[in-house]
């Protein structure tokens, strides 16, 4: 259950600091939905505790970028299509970790 909580507060936390960055239009949103995909995805089991940890690790990830990015007030074309081709990995590494077969078990506790 605190593994579980922590990973709420850590995925809300990085929606929150989403939402305070602006430079950057429609990937807050693609950020905050593949968040909600990975809560979804622990929640109903699809995803172990390590695919879930790597996934938002991964998420962090992107968002140190994104932030690493907009430090100098301008975030460029070539910065923002760096920005969405990881995001873009992150989705797919998302989607195929959901969809492998592998999943928690009922006795595992977060």
């Amino acid at each position: 259950m605190k593994t579980q909580s922590t990973l709420f507060i850590t995925l809300m936390t990085l929606v929150g600091a989403n939402i305070a960055l602006g430079n950057t239009p429609g990937l807050e949103q693609r950020q905050s939905h593949q968040e909600t995909r990975i809560e979804q995805g622990v929640r109903s089991g699809e995803l172990t505790r390590r695919e879930s940890v790597r996934l938002v690790q991964g998420q962090a990830e992107l968002h140190k970028m994104e932030r690493r990015s907009q430090r100098d007030g301008v975030v460029t074309n070539r910065e923002y299509a760096r920005l969405q081709k990881k995001a873009s990995r992150e989705s797919v590494r998302i989607y195929r970790n959901k969809h492998d077969g592998s999943r928690r078990s009922r006795l595992t506790a977060y």
